[in-house]
């Protein structure tokens, strides 16, 4: 039961990182979203609130809208990171309207850029939903 809990407060604490990350991104350091930055926030921004009305209401069935959300998140991150790394398919795919889809503006240790945090936060949350159990299992 209580692990339950700790698992959905984990959910609550990741999603919060990312949508804070998010927003000190573009709001902090100016960095203007494109259009798959934007999808990954329509998925990712929810997840806070569904996971904080979660906890206040002590309701573990938050746990589906959480793993619906993140796991439609996780392909949305991979295509963009894939639009990002691979190079013949950021060229074979229309172009973003506004800022590039294929921009990088922090590309860690060869590999970290912002879809990949992204991407990271949603396979966190997905794999830490199905910890969460009913209060009778």
């Amino acid at each position: 039961m209580k692990q339950s809990k700790l698992w959905m407060q984990l959910m609550f604490l990741v999603s919060l990182v990312a949508t804070l990350g998010s927003l000190y991104f573009s709001e902090i350091r100016n960095y203007i979203p494109c259009d798959m930055c934007w999808y990954q926030r329509i998925l990712m921004y929810p997840i806070v609130l569904i996971m904080l009305i979660g906890l206040i209401r002590e309701d573990r069935n938050v746990r589906i809208y959480a793993r619906a959300l993140s796991g439609i998140g996780i392909l949305v991150s991979l295509s963009h990171y894939g639009m990002q790394k691979i190079t013949f398919i950021g060229d074979s795919l229309p172009a973003c309207s506004g800022v590039s889809c294929t921009a990088q503006y922090i590309n860690w240790y060869g590999f970290i850029t912002i879809p990949f945090l992204a991407l990271t936060a949603f396979v966190l949350i997905f794999i830490m939903s199905f910890f969460i159990r009913n209060k009778g299992e």
